[in-house]
């Protein structure tokens, strides 16, 4: 049995570990501060942007913090803050303007009454609240380094088995090279992970665990743009009526065709002196994306949105980023199965008699990756964090232990979730009318099974989706189990049917 001394110098020597965070954003920052609030001293993050709130127009996304995001802001304290910055569902407001300049708004219904308030809010300012939070309360203990990229990760000590170490080469301000040797890397660098890609390289003899698998889904590889439009812009040509923050808006266009059509997406934010974002999403051949100067993007838009004076919300300087930035793509659902790498181990030390390694761990889109259609990258990516929290608890915050656990605890889920976001809301963006039409008759039929027959049927998956109290892999199981008995039941009544077929037929025939 330890002594009191050695028992403290062991949760000295843990704590005193050196942690290097790659990527700055949501489940960057997240990890930072629950690693702090759980003792953690050493911790630095790396962040290839300039500032914490930098805006990048492309990047204006809105989040809606639900239940499941709600886990790791609660246990950091942080769900009053965010609620402050933030507009609520319950007060989501969405007017619709058609092209003749006609509007109607509706307050949209609340699915669950039960479920719990979620937070529409910018990135930026969500990113910007975890980072105050570091730089009020965990200054002490989490270094953030803007303009800091990582290059290069090596395990040194290969010819040793027993003394492997991480070595991570970072450019700093594209000038200065640092190297670090952190005991726990942690990979939160997206999509295009550094860090997975290097575990993939180093377990690529033995797996394919570090490769990401994909499943196309109907909105993958949608291609999108933003628009950035001022604050409180005119809403019609008079001016008389302008855009309310916490309102969102739906504007529809005039042109018709899968090729020219187009509306504008804009969701809600609290701060009134905000730029508005308006999102733009179709296919990669949609006429918007062929338009390469600012005149021709005015002439476009004043076609497509008769009902406002275009030139006066979108000016000069925004028209010109807008025709020439690339924009982005809806990625393709996807998921790798292996959530950590642990280096060989090595003995601590003679008095404290246990084997510790050195690890790395992926969370957020360095591990699952898919369209936004379900609103669960930012909340999944915070649940990440939270389950890692959890398994780090179980494990007494043994690198050795908890990662291997927090594999176990997350990769269902991780799996479960690529899959609903192939199924739950995928036709939203009017890609294909006979697509959506079958998607809403599958939605509409499950939803009404479910009210009429709830011990059978259960409600379609994006509703589930919203239950923060259930796992993805709970929802994904529900789903199935739905979707059989909906065969099942079509079987019977096609045996049915071809039965009574069959019957007036022999009737026909007995008659004669």
């Amino acid at each position: 049995m330890l002594s009191e001394e050695s028992f403290a110098q062991k949760e000295s020597d843990r704590f005193g570990q050196k942690v290097l965070i790659v990527g700055g954003g949501p489940a960057g920052l997240a990890t930072a501060l629950m690693l702090a609030k759980r003792g953690w001293t050493n911790i630095t993050v790396l962040e290839q942007r300039a500032t914490a709130d930098y805006y990048e127009p492309d990047k204006s996304f809105n989040y809606q913090i639900d239940g499941r995001g709600q886990k790791f802001t609660d246990f950091l304290g942080l769900t009053e803050k965010l609620s402050e910055i933030s507009v609520p569902s319950t007060e989501f407001y969405l007017t619709k303007i058609k092209p003749n300049g006609s509007c109607t708004t509706s307050k949209l219904p609340t699915v669950d009454p039960n479920r719990k308030t979620a937070y529409w809010l910018p990135r930026k300012a969500f990113v910007l609240l975890l980072y105050q939070e570091i730089e009020q309360h965990w200054q002490d203990r989490i270094t953030v380094l803007f303009n800091a990229k990582c290059v290069q990760i090596n395990k040194k000590g290969r010819n040793n088995p027993h003394q492997e170490k991480l070595e991570v080469v970072v450019s700093i301000e594209n000038e200065s090279i640092v190297t670090f040797e952190p005991n726990l890397l942690v990979g939160c660098d997206g999509l295009h992970s550094i860090v997975r890609n290097t575990l993939k390289e180093w377990d690529k003899p033995t797996s394919d665990k570090f490769e990401m698998k994909l499943f196309p889904s109907p909105s993958s590889s949608l291609r999108y743009k933003v628009l950035t439009l001022p604050p409180k812009f005119p809403l019609d040509r008079s001016g008389k009526e302008r855009a309310v923050s916490t309102v969102a808006y739906a504007i529809r266009g005039a042109l018709r065709g899968r090729k020219r059509s187009v509306s504008l997406g804009i969701l809600p934010l609290k701060n009134p002196d905000e730029p508005r974002s308006a999102n733009i999403i179709k296919y990669p051949d949609h006429q918007i994306w062929e338009l390469k100067n600012p005149e021709e993007l005015y002439n476009f838009f004043e076609k497509a949105f008769p009902q406002l004076p275009v030139r006066q919300i979108v000016p000069l300087e925004e028209a010109e980023r807008f025709a020439n930035s690339e924009g982005g793509y809806f990625p393709i659902p996807q998921y790798c199965s292996g959530l950590y790498f642990l280096l060989s181990q090595k003995q601590a030390s003679h008095e404290i008699p246990e084997y510790r390694a050195d690890g790395i761990v992926l969370l957020g889109d360095a591990i699952h990756c898919f369209p936004p259609d379900i609103g669960q990258g930012v909340n999944s990516a915070l649940e990440d964090v939270y389950i890692l929290n959890e398994a780090l608890s179980q494990t007494n915050d043994e690198i050795s232990r908890a990662l291997p656990l927090y594999e176990s605890l997350r990769l269902p889920d991780t799996k479960a979730l690529v899959y609903l976001a192939r199924v739950a809301y995928p036709w939203q963006y009017n890609q294909d009318s006979l697509g959506k039409l079958l998607w809403s008759v599958n939605f509409f039929l499950r939803l009404v099974l479910s009210r009429l027959m709830p011990f059978i049927f259960n409600p379609p998956a994006f509703f589930l989706i919203q239950n923060h109290q259930l796992s993805y892999e709970q929802i994904w199981v529900q789903g199935k189990r739905t979707t059989t008995t909906l065969y099942i039941l079509g079987l019977i009544l096609l045996c049915g049917s071809l039965a009574f077929f069959l019957n007036a037929i022999q009737t026909s025939i007995a008659h004669f």
